[in-house]
């Protein structure tokens, strides 16, 4: 039987595709912001400042964010051997996008209808509520 030749995926025919792909990873702005507003930093303590983030995670995120031109690594080799990270002057373009997220999540985060805490969604509607009643007077007449 002939084997198929598997093709990688086409590029996004979309401008913006590889660089949503890459930021929308998990702890990747998270990471970026860190770099941002903090200054270079060893990886200790960005992972101290990304709280939640593994180490594997951070390193793989790092070195995909140092491929892409965001991030830079310095490595000293002293002992034991320091290696810095800090964002390029590419990343400094993107700066200004975070603050401005910052500065909506702030105005969102007192608003009714916003985020609570770790982004779980706010209370239910009032259409959801009005659903759990009639659900909740179904099983009492089936009872």
């Amino acid at each position: 039987m002939p084997r198929r030749s598997v093709k990688s995926a086409a590029p996004s025919p979309c401008a913006i595709g590889e660089l949503l792909e890459v930021l929308a990873r998990p702890w990747t702005l998270h990471i970026l912001w860190a770099l941002s507003h903090e200054g270079p930093m060893r990886f200790g303590v960005l992972r101290r400042q990304v709280d939640g983030i593994s180490s594997r995670v951070l390193t793989e995120r790092l070195r995909t964010l140092e491929e892409k031109g965001f991030v830079f690594r310095d490595y000293q080799p002293t002992i034991p051997p320091a290696v810095t990270y800090g964002i390029t002057e590419r990343m400094k373009d993107i700066e200004k996008v975070l603050a401005q997220l910052e500065g909506l999540s702030r105005k969102w985060h007192g608003q009714p209808g916003g985020t609570h805490g770790g982004g779980v969604a706010a209370p239910a509607s009032e259409a959801a509520r009005k659903l759990k009643a009639v659900s909740k007077h179904e099983a009492e007449a089936v009872t």
